[in-house]
């Protein structure tokens, strides 16, 4: 069996936690901050848990991740 290549884009952007679940980060943080509020902007830095019905497609995209 050839190995499998990795997306390059997916494995910046999410990881595996322990449990088999995938993090990502949250959008709409990059520009354009200034009508966002300060309880938003703070909000959008935290990881969140990509939805169950990505996971399958995240995971084949990083398979050695």
């Amino acid at each position: 069996m050839p190995k499998i290549k990795t997306h390059s884009g997916s494995k910046k952007r999410f990881k595996i936690t322990k449990s088999g679940k995938v993090k990502r980060a949250h959008a709409f943080k990059s520009h354009i901050l200034n009508k966002k509020t300060t309880k938003r902007k703070r909000n959008l830095r935290k990881t969140v848990v990509a939805d169950t019905t990505n996971t399958v497609a995240i995971k084949k995209m990083i398979p050695y991740k």
